[in-house]
């Protein structure tokens, strides 16, 4: 009988579509930290290959730079510093009318002065009186621009002062915060899969409870706590241990959780046969256990790293932002800029800030998948 393979082409394409889907903004992030940012703030990454016509403003020399010709006065310049690429194809003189002229067409302006722009973006103001303007005067201009990439938004977030120790600064927050984790639950996930004593199911309901609890409740109760206890012993509540001990608390559940299912999986002849040669539970523990619970360890590292690297919220509340403790994150939003201006540099520092998690990921995926679903099905 011959067999239908229809199913096969059609989850095959489905999982292309998930792929396409995941990998595309990854992409369009890759091809946005590489472009100009004048070039992104007008136009899509899915552009980049194209030339785009953009509207910028820039201003005419000021009245220092006026000469005397032809019984004119005048003041001549490029907008584009001669860079080349670029060709102006209308101006304007009001913000109302930014496409009121073509290239070489004169303007007229209100004082009775005239200016010119031409298509490389050099212009020529002519007046039969002194230029009293000590800015210059503004002019809008309509541009086409080739395709443009740059390293200026890394330069800009790599060497940017402080960046690179807000690097360090959340890498020293990271690694802590999800080992400590990871050793207690394996632990606690081990008692509650073999280990027999009074209460086991109830506690086991109340972690799976609190897997719903918003991290946000608790945030300022738990600073109130660390507050009290650092002026008991007179340490500073906002330290690196106290962030550690936050990541800590708010990742005991779910990691508990994961672990409890891998390691409940485990097939139970094997535990009852150490049992009967003698081994007690650190050895069972220690000698089966954690051999056979790599993938979990894996997967688990994975998602608890992910979270902690990616936090701002945990690390705005525990720590002080100063050049010793400022996280990556927190760093990339001051370089933001208070109003947003420089918003351009986001998807180069997401880019930036992405590189430790992938490489962690590739490095563990193996045991990723597999340690998820470990103990989900039963056959």
């Amino acid at each position: 009988m011959k067999k239908n393979i229809f199913p096969s082409i059609i989850s095959q394409l489905i999982l292309l579509v998930f792929v396409i889907v995941w990998i595309l903004p990854t992409f369009g992030l890759f091809i946005s930290s590489l472009r100009d940012k004048d070039l992104l703030a007008n136009s899509g990454w899915w552009t980049s290959l194209i030339t785009n016509e953009i509207n910028e403003i820039y201003r005419t020399g000021k009245q220092e730079s006026q000469f005397q010709q032809d019984n004119f006065y005048q003041i001549k310049g490029n907008f584009f510093n001669n860079v080349k690429g670029k060709k102006i194809s209308s101006f304007g003189v009001t913000s109302k009318s930014i496409n009121e002229y073509f290239v070489g067409e004169k303007a007229i302006l209100k004082n009775g002065s005239e200016i010119i722009v031409f298509e490389n973006g050099d212009y020529i103001w002519k007046s039969k009186e002194p230029f009293t303007n000590k800015n210059g005067k503004r002019i809008f201009i309509t541009a086409t621009s080739p395709p443009k990439f740059t390293l200026e938004n890394y330069k800009e977030v790599l060497f940017k002062e402080g960046v690179g120790q807000a690097f360090i600064n959340t890498l020293t927050v990271a690694i802590p915060s999800t080992l400590i984790p990871l050793i207690i639950c394996s632990f606690f996930a081990y008692a509650l899969s073999w280990m027999k004593f009074f209460g086991r199911d109830t506690l086991l309901a109340i972690i799976i409870a609190s897997l719903v609890v918003p991290l946000q409740m608790s945030l300022i109760p738990l600073l109130s706590i660390y507050n009290d206890i650092g002026a008991l012993f007179n340490i500073g509540a906002k330290s690196y241990p106290g962030v550690w001990m936050a990541h800590t608390g708010f990742g005991l559940a779910s990691t508990t959780f994961l672990l409890r299912n891998f390691i409940k999986s485990l097939p139970h002849e094997m535990i009852e046969a150490a049992r009967v040669d003698g081994a007690n539970h650190y050895n069972i523990f220690t000698r089966i256990i954690l051999p056979l619970s790599i993938p979990a360890f894996a997967s688990i590292f994975i998602l608890q790293f992910l979270w902690v690297w990616n936090d701002l919220l945990v690390g705005l509340v525990f720590l002080d932002q100063v050049p010793s403790e400022i996280i990556l994150t927190a760093k990339l939003r001051e370089l933001l800029g208070s109003r947003g201006e420089n918003w351009e540099i986001l998807t180069t520092g997401a880019f930036v800030s992405m590189t430790i998690p992938l490489a962690i990921f590739f490095l563990l995926q193996r045991y990723f998948i597999r340690g998820l679903v470990a103990g989900s099905v039963k056959g």
